[in-house]
């Protein structure tokens, strides 16, 4: 048998209407985000998308170190993916260390957001969107 070093590591998972991330906190010496195999930058060509992800490392009192954070991610457009890492991100950190718990839950991070889109009736256009009423 030979000695494989370990990395341990804590996972999270954060969801936001049809958009399911999984995210892999592991210390480090910085801080870097790769999700589905690209940096943060390239996989949000958006900068508000790309610090809405940023944001829960930034939250006051929690202290947090730096980490690798390794995201999959399926499902939803690319805002519901983005609140879904924020989300998966946040959790971890909780697990991983349960005073952060409060701070981040002050700053809403730990939050689901349960909206999500209205199933099609039938003999509706949309959810609720009917046709237009005809007097004659």
């Amino acid at each position: 048998m030979s000695a494989t070093k370990k990395t341990t590591f804590v996972e999270g998972i954060g969801r936001r209407k049809t958009a399911t991330a999984r995210v892999r906190l592991t210390p480090a010496t910085n801080t870097e985000i790769t999700i589905n195999g690209k940096a943060l930058n390239e996989f949000f060509g958006n900068e508000s998308q790309q610090s809405n992800v940023q944001s829960v490392l930034k939250t006051e009192n929690a202290g947090i170190e730096d980490y690798t954070i390794t995201v999959k991610v399926i499902g939803g457009g690319i805002s519901a993916q983005a609140e879904a890492i924020r989300l998966g991100i946040a959790r971890a950190l909780v697990k991983e260390k349960s005073s952060r718990r409060s701070p981040l839950k002050i700053s809403g991070f730990l939050k689901r957001d349960p909206r999500s889109v209205e199933r099609k009736k039938f003999g509706l256009r949309k959810a609720r969107k009917q046709a237009a009423w005809s007097k004659r």
